[in-house]
């Protein structure tokens, strides 16, 4: 190892599934540039086990999603034999590039955002367009990230791994014979990114009666009444595999199982892109370059409106970006990609 490499490295991930699935290349990147270095991975539990598996992550340590000052003075030294020769920051929040100054790492990367660049050492500035910040695919920005560290990018794509004992423990609730076709309903964001649960199991019902498929249901915690709703209305049996107790580690090995996944533009479709299953993504305020990259199979179905992308967790209108999308078209589109 050049006497100049980092041997420690902390990695602050995102809070959001969609986005910390989208910053497995920088992370593998990472790795690939500095082959020697532990890498620590510091965020939220769940997405700490989401991440379980990838053999370039030496440790995790799990950390509240929103810490106050002192608890964050605290976990700053928690952190601070990890990511002693470099911190990567991927949220843009003011809070996450404070904690990382708390582990007085050597350098400190992170993007110059949200008058935070005062406690940053590698200050990497935003994409800009006549001077206000423009969005791109996420798994560009968190790449474009490390460049001040020399990192070159492999192309491979949005990785995962789930757990085969696992899988065996999903594969015990699938059966029958057909197409699996997983629904996720949910969205975290808010309901303006939820197309209505009504048309999803509209959805299952088309396609077990027209294409025979199994159909298999994801939901996660907090999601309850979605998944009551769906399951009030579907005509046609439905497959869960999470015995009623969600976690991302089933969520991973259920879709490593599926032919097809349906859902909206949120954390499950990001898995599956993952994980090289084929989606049908139901999006609607959400601006497409986020989310939108080269890996995806599958189609992203949408409908330009006069008030959209808006980015807006509830809808002040009609959810015409939405409505305008029926079940006939999302089930013609899936029966194209089974």
């Amino acid at each position: 190892m050049n006497p100049e490499s980092p041997k420690h490295i902390l990695v602050l991930i995102p809070n959001w599934l969609g986005d910390v699935v989208m910053c497995t290349p920088a992370l593998r990147t990472l790795h690939q540039t500095y082959p020697d270095a532990e890498i620590t991975v510091a965020g939220r539990a769940p997405l700490c086990e989401l991440l379980d598996g990838l053999v370039y992550i030496n440790k995790f340590v799990p950390i509240p999603k929103r810490p106050g000052f002192f608890q964050m003075l605290t976990l700053g030294k928690q952190l601070a034999p990890f990511g002693k020769d470099v911190t990567v920051v991927f949220p843009h929040s003011f809070r996450a590039a404070l904690l990382a100054r708390f582990t007085r790492a050597k350098r400190i990367l992170g993007y110059n955002r949200a008058g935070r660049g005062f406690l940053l050492t590698d200050k990497v500035a935003p994409n800009l367009v006549d001077g206000k910040i423009e969005p791109v695919y996420m798994t560009w920005e968190y790449l474009d990230l490390l460049k001040p560290l020399g990192s070159e990018y492999d192309g491979f794509g949005l990785e995962l791994k789930a757990d085969d004992r696992v899988i065996a423990q999903v594969k015990e609730h699938i059966v029958g014979d057909g197409p699996l076709v997983g629904f996720a309903p949910g969205a975290a964001f808010g309901v303006s990114k939820q197309w209505p649960v009504e048309r999803y199991a509209a959805v299952a019902n088309i396609l077990t009666e027209q294409s025979n498929v199994r159909c298999v249901l994801l939901t996660g915690p907090g999601e309850e009444a979605t998944r009551d709703r769906f399951l009030e209305l579907a005509r046609v049996p439905i497959l869960q595999c999470d015995e009623g107790n969600p976690t991302l580690g089933t969520l991973k090995a259920t879709v490593s199982q599926l032919d097809l996944l349906i859902g909206n533009d949120s954390g499950p479709r990001h898995v599956a892109i993952a994980l090289n299953i084929p989606v049908v993504c139901v999006m609607g305020p959400t601006k497409p370059v986020y989310s939108t990259g080269p890996y995806e199979k599958g189609k992203v179905l949408r409908v330009d409106v006069d008030c959209g992308p808006c980015q807006q967790p509830t809808c002040k209108t009609d959810h015409r970006c939405m409505s305008q999308i029926t079940p006939e078209t999302v089930a013609e589109t899936a029966t194209g990609l089974i």
